[in-house]
């Protein structure tokens, strides 16, 4: 099947009403994850399925899947299939994973370990202020920062990233071409630069109500853990929590003052489980062991050959990766240079590069680069 064709097919399912993630999930797993059979399955069955289905399956609309196809050829545009060797396995293991996401910017970051930083829109100066402080200092530490675009916690977590010179993630709950709120816009455009913009929605889908508990999942899916700064009770960012303990990932939350109506949703996470942090020293030190797991684990995926036992360092048992190191040098490199450097596919890359940062032997830069630190 040419790249063109199967692309269509996958742009097709997924704007089949009805069918979803796990339905498209599904019917890949019994057609040996060809998405032509699955649509000629599905048009067999068109009689059966509900009338939306049904229509869009036989008459699908040319001019809007051309649109899709003409905005995933734009540099920097991309759509990460669940078939993909790099589709994140953070996400494979959440309840109604997605089948593929839209993706403006740089892929490899989902790979990366990841704290989600969530709280109100309507945030106080100081919980925009908490948020960047500690959105500068985790990512500092090796984390990426994760978001979802909104104003207040979420905007101030993803600028403060930025300005520090450190990838973010935004999920969003529109089209990848669209933006929400409009005010973003310019903040859009520094994480399409600077980091990875996210969605599952395809180009063109405007913001609705349900779109953003369908992103918070992604959010806390994607993440070791949810750090929420400012909530009300009411407050969706309760919702990525909630998601993110159904997940079995770490949730956080910072205590604030009994007469601040937006401590409240922080105050009753913590009374129901969630680790009340005051650092972002604690943070890192409950996630890292779960980052190099991840990392480990991400190896074996790829079929990276003697990963390191606790205790040991990847160099004393890998001679790749200090091969890897010496090509590094110590001078900024881009991952793209790298592979064509080393011939290793991309993915593969990303892995051992998780793998030497955490142990503190290279450091991540701007624009997907990656530096060796002295000694």
């Amino acid at each position: 099947m040419n790249r063109h064709a199967s692309l269509r097919a996958w742009l097709t399912l997924l704007r089949t009403p009805r069918l979803g993630g796990v339905g498209i999930r599904d019917q890949l797993a019994l057609h040996e994850h060809q998405p032509e059979a699955v649509l000629d399955a599905l048009r067999a069955l068109a009689p059966n399925l509900p009338a939306d289905s049904r229509q869009w399956l036989l008459s699908p609309d040319k001019r809007r899947l051309d649109d899709d196809l003409a905005w995933l050829e734009q540099p920097g545009h991309r759509l990460l299939l669940c078939t993909d060797e790099d589709f994140p396995p953070s996400l494979e293991v959440i309840p109604q994973p997605p089948a593929a996401l839209f993706v403006v910017g740089d892929a490899a970051l989902l790979l990366r370990p990841q704290l989600a930083i969530v709280g109100a829109r309507n945030a106080t100066l100081g919980g925009r202020t908490l948020a960047r402080a500690f959105a500068r200092e985790i990512g500092l530490a090796g984390f990426v920062i994760t978001s979802g675009l909104a104003d207040g916690i979420d905007g101030a977590a993803h600028m403060a990233a930025l300005d520090a010179g450190l990838p973010t993630v935004a999920v969003v709950g529109t089209g990848p071409d669209r933006v929400y709120p409009s005010k973003h816009r310019g903040l859009a455009r520094r994480l399409a630069a600077g980091g990875a913009l996210v969605s599952e929605f395809p180009p063109g889908t405007p913001a609705k109500p349900d779109h953003f508990p369908r992103r918070n999942r992604l959010i806390s899916g994607l993440s070791l853990g949810t750090l929420v700064v400012e909530a009300g009770l009411e407050s969706g960012s309760l919702i990525t929590a909630r998601l993110a303990a159904e997940q079995s990932r770490e949730v956080f939350a910072l205590p604030g003052s009994i007469h601040n109506p937006l401590a409240h949703g922080c105050h009753r996470l913590i009374r129901d489980g969630a680790r009340l942090v005051e650092t972002a020293a604690e943070i890192v030190e409950v996630l890292a062991p779960a980052a190099v797991a991840m990392g480990r684990e991400l190896a074996v995926r790829l079929g990276v050959p003697d990963v390191a036992e606790p205790g040991e360092t990847i160099l004393e048992t890998d001679p790749s990766r200090r091969a890897l190191l010496d090509s590094l040098g110590y001078g900024p490199v881009a991952l793209e240079d790298l592979a064509a450097f080393t011939g290793e596919a991309v993915a593969n890359l990303a892995s051992s590069l998780l793998m030497l940062e955490l142990e503190g032997k290279v450091e991540s830069l701007p624009g997907n680069r990656y530096q060796r630190l002295p000694g």
